[in-house]
């Protein structure tokens, strides 16, 4: 029997679900709680070495790349070095889903050319404001997202003993990154 009051959604709007379901931020959503994202979605092309954003600007969106390869850096003494590639189904921008925060990277095309879906931050604190299962199934993904880049840090540490201290990632006597 169908529901008379279910929404029915489009051919591209179940693209877009299918295609959101393999990125980890919004696997834990379902259609009809994706569906509060859609009026704010806009796709962005991108070209080779265009700057998506720079380290230390306000975290204004979440990307998801759609096509392409983003490289995301740190700047070091002038140089841009690549901490991580994100390829296709792979968010960046992560912590735009956090209140007033800057961004910790760099992120730079590295293909010919990239499309992004974008989702600016004032929409998704509106969905977060609207309805807290969302924001709750979003936090708990990007707290996976961050507990697994802790292990890589962790394993890179130990494979690289004595090139760097951790204790000043924990020292909270130091200036807060930002």
């Amino acid at each position: 029997m169908i529901n008379p009051f279910s929404r029915t959604f489009s051919v591209s709007e179940l693209e877009t679900f299918q295609f959101l379901s393999q990125v980890n931020l919004f696997e834990k959503l379902k259609n009809m709680e994706m569906a509060r994202f859609l009026p704010a979605l806009h796709y962005r092309k991108y070209r080779r070495n265009e700057v998506v954003f720079f380290a230390g600007d306000p975290s204004q969106a979440l990307y998801v790349v759609k096509s392409g390869r983003i490289h995301l850096t740190i700047d070091i003494k002038a140089n841009f070095e690549v901490i991580n590639e994100v390829n296709k189904t792979e968010a960046f921008g992560e912590n735009s889903l956090l209140d007033n925060v800057t961004r910790i990277y760099t992120a730079i095309v590295a293909s010919e050319e990239a499309e992004l879906l974008v989702v600016p931050h004032f929409a998704v604190q509106e969905v977060f404001d609207s309805n807290p299962k969302i924001k709750a199934k979003m936090m708990s993904s990007l707290a996976e997202f961050y507990n697994q880049n802790n292990k890589r840090l962790f394993k890179s540490y130990k494979n690289s003993f004595g090139f760097f201290n951790l204790q000043e990632m924990f020292d909270r006597n130091k200036e807060e990154i930002r």
